[in-house]
């Protein structure tokens, strides 16, 4: 028999980043569709979490991505106070070149197939007018534009619970919730991260940016032609001098052992998900004194507003919601106090509180 002991099996049924209720790949040859739909807990309700679209170099690594996504839904479901469980959907593939009608229409029945358990949505490298072609095959379809019953784009949402996440960092550290005159470096200013930048001029932010994308950092700096620069990646973004908050907000796996170490700033609170790239890194950023806004509490903004588009959409009531993340932001930073544990874990402990109650309440 083969050795399964560092594998997908392993982590899935034995690791304590396991612990998922169903795991389903998804092939349709005819359009090249291969995906991975990943259900984490049901406990609070329905799944709810975005497809991502992206050239993963190995399907092992795919599946990797949707069990993690799916596990952190799970909490960023609960801590938003969502009648959702924690579910994610990755296609592999290069959406620029690979993504096609008939691939999204393949994908959407297999949504479909699930009968509800899981409610889709948009993430890394899926869009508004791809949840609306989703939709035609697959009624649990979120984010779609409101021409089609949808809210349209959730980044702004998220952008805003960043936003607020940073103001109650901001508080807890400072005294002072503004970020006037702070020095902020956002990393990836992409879907989220642009909104993001409009917040922090706006209260008079210094920020500084860095995106792989040569196109987004150009329309950041016309659109902010002032209180905004520019460096040449994340590598120099993170050892910035005088950076107060720094903002992770493309790719999970920011803070690791070679970003810790040489962060500048005192303050992390990004949009990015799974930004702890290993089990010990929040410990590690306590221990240099550094503030970690859990991400899955601060980039619920997003699936705040998905969420309500299932039942009518009022964008007034999701940004209230949403502006709720700055309280409980305060609140696990004093959960954390009082316990004497880092931020991550104080966070984790009651989201999970959450999700056992909802189990026993059976």
């Amino acid at each position: 028999m083969a050795d399964v002991s560092d594998g997908v099996l392993h982590t899935l049924f034995r690791s304590e980043q396991g612990g998922h209720e169903q795991v389903v790949l998804c092939q349709d040859r005819a359009s090249g569709l291969k995906a991975v739909i990943a259900l984490h807990s049901t406990a609070l309700g329905p799944a709810l979490g975005g497809t991502r679209f992206y050239p993963y170099a190995t399907e092992e690594e795919a599946v990797a991505d949707a069990l993690n996504l799916a596990r952190g839904m799970s909490y960023k479901n609960a801590m938003a106070g969502l009648d959702h469980g924690g579910g994610k959907a990755v296609i592999i593939g290069d959406p620029a070149t690979d993504k096609t009608e008939e691939l999204l229409l393949a994908y959407g029945r297999f949504v479909a197939s699930l009968g509800g358990r899981y409610v889709t949505a948009c993430d890394v490298g899926t869009y508004v007018a791809d949840m609306d072609v989703v939709a035609r095959e697959c009624r649990w379809t979120t984010g779609r534009s409101p021409e089609n019953g949808g809210a349209g784009d959730s980044s702004v949402l998220t952008a805003f619970g960043v936003y607020q996440g940073m103001r109650a960092s901001a508080q807890h550290l400072w005294g002072d919730p503004s970020l006037r005159g702070r020095r902020i470096g956002v990393a990836g200013v992409g879907k989220v991260g642009h909104h993001l930048v409009g917040h922090l001029r706006k209260e008079g932010a210094e920020v500084v940016i860095t995106d792989v994308r040569e196109d987004a950092v150009r329309r950041v700096l016309d659109r902010h032609p002032q209180g905004v620069t520019a460096v040449a990646d994340t590598e120099a973004l993170i050892r910035t001098e005088g950076l107060d908050v720094y903002a992770p907000c493309a790719l999970g796996g920011a803070l690791n052992d070679d970003s810790v170490p040489v962060l500048t700033a005192a303050v992390v609170c990004g949009a990015a998900n799974n930004q702890l790239a290993h089990p010990g890194v929040e410990k590690d950023l306590a221990d240099r004194g550094i503030l970690y806004a859990p991400d899955y509490v601060v980039n619920a903004g997003g699936v705040i507003q998905v969420a309500d588009e299932l039942h009518g959409f009022d964008f007034d009531r999701c940004r209230a919601k949403a502006a709720k993340i700055f309280d409980t932001t305060l609140a696990i930073f004093a959960r954390a106090k009082s316990d004497g544990i880092p931020p991550a874990a104080a966070a984790d402990r009651i989201a999970e509180q959450r999700m056992v109650e909802a189990r026993a309440s059976r």
